[in-house]
């Protein structure tokens, strides 16, 4: 009988480290290819199939698993990982699940294929750089540090949110907002990032906020003949790309129609341009108000305009909505050490260049990183042949198993009811 028990125990403890053990890398790899391939392109994204998929993924990782739908139709999907002493603050791991659209007929292989190709080891698919790499990073890193008995000392939450590449309104905008977001005590998050070309990760610790906005002129037409009144720091390497303000013409209204084309020799009535601006944390957001109020758009020449969407660069109490990269922020050497220990090269943080859901984070106060360890791989989210090669997908998973583990057992003033209780 005793012998029949230890058997029996021997087999439960077999199955439970079956359960968690590190798969290897081509099932990593594989596991990557059946998440690139569902179709979450807006703007009609397949959120359920990523969702059942994902949960299947958590339950193999041990990760709890909640469903959250702030908004019929665009569930987020919040996973945790306890914690030995929870009362400390929360470390979340967050990635977008949605995708931008793409042209098919201009990609060498179908964009939600996920095809791989064997001489290169490149991994082509729409979502491949941004983001559910990181996603899954997140995942594969868990499973191999669980199969190696570590065991975090505070709460480890993912998530995986909805309608990033429309605004995150109604995900992260609004979770943050809800109660759940506020139970999980977070006092560090990770988001994306950006490839790098070089040897070097790229992190980022703030980003430059969107204004969207239209602007109109209308005047009296007249003939085509008529005349009428009215540098670049960042090639020369005096400025970073998220260190300036941008302004680019998103489209153009103009002109009269014909039915074969536009009238050559009429000046049009109205004319329409919409503008995406990017400005860094630290412009100066009235100086920007006044040109466009007096120069762009001065409604004493019958211009006018209107805001599509219009970011704030600072958080809620009045500060440039900024990570601190230094020592005053005690999550920072713990990252970057964590990063150099698994053999990473970490460049100089930067302002993200664009507009991630971690912008809404650092807005409520909340330290927030972006990162997607990505390097020798040129930037190609949003572009044609979107991909990344099998090989820095898999380091990826290195560098995010020391950074989870790093922040995971960071030690650092909080004092939390058991630290008490310790003392």
């Amino acid at each position: 009988m005793a012998a029949a028990r230890m058997l029996l125990s021997i087999a439960l403890l077999a199955s439970a480290a079956a359960a968690t053990s590190p798969s290897s890398d081509a099932d990593a790899i594989s596991r990557f290819q059946e998440y690139l391939r569902i179709d979450t392109a807006q703007p009609a994204p397949k959120y359920a199939a990523a969702v059942d998929f994902l949960r299947a993924q958590a339950a193999a990782a041990g990760l709890e698993a909640q469903t959250i739908e702030l908004f019929a139709g665009k569930p987020l999907l919040l996973l945790k990982w306890p914690g030995r002493q929870p009362s400390l603050p929360s470390i979340l791991l967050n990635s977008h699940t949605d995708v931008v659209p793409s042209e098919p007929h201009k990609w060498e292989h179908p964009p939600f294929s996920a095809a791989l190709d064997e001489a290169s080891g490149r991994i082509y698919a729409r979502g491949s750089q941004d983001m559910k790499c990181v996603g899954m990073q997140y995942l594969e890193a868990i499973r191999r540090v669980r199969a190696a008995g570590f065991i975090p000392d505070r709460n480890i939450y993912i998530t995986f949110v909805p309608d990033e590449e429309i605004g995150g309104h109604e995900g992260v905008e609004a979770f943050v907002e809800s109660k759940e977001y506020k139970d999980l005590n977070v006092g560090l998050v990770l988001d994306e990032g950006l490839a790098s070309p070089g040897e070097e990760y790229r992190v980022f610790y703030a980003e430059r906020s969107p204004w969207w906005l239209t602007i109109k002129a209308k005047g009296a037409p007249g003939h085509g003949a008529k005349l009428y009144d009215d540098v670049d720091l960042v090639k020369s390497g005096e400025k970073a790309e998220g260190d300036v303000v941008s302004v680019n013409f998103a489209y153009l209204k103009a002109g009269t129609q014909t039915p074969t084309g536009f009238v050559m020799n009429l000046q049009p009535s109205e004319a329409e341009v919409g503008l995406d601006i990017r400005m860094p944390p630290n412009v100066h957001v009235e100086a920007l108000k006044r040109r466009l109020v007096e120069e762009w758009a001065p409604s004493s020449r019958n211009m006018s305009f209107e805001f599509k969407q219009k970011g704030c660069v600072l958080d809620n109490f009045g500060k440039p909505a900024i990570t601190p990269v230094d020592s005053s922020n005690p999550w920072w050497s713990v990252f970057e050490e964590a990063v150099k220990r698994a053999g990473g090269k970490l460049g100089k943080p930067e302002v993200f260049p664009a507009s991630t859901d971690a912008r809404y984070f650092r807005k409520i106060g909340i330290p927030a990183l972006g990162f997607s360890p990505m390097a020798n791989t040129p930037i190609l989210l949003h572009d044609h042949n979107e991909f990344l090669s099998k090989d820095e997908y898999i380091k990826g998973i290195g560098i995010y198993e020391s950074v989870i583990k790093a922040l995971a057992t960071h030690k650092d003033d909080a004092r939390d009811d058991e630290s008490r209780a310790e003392l």
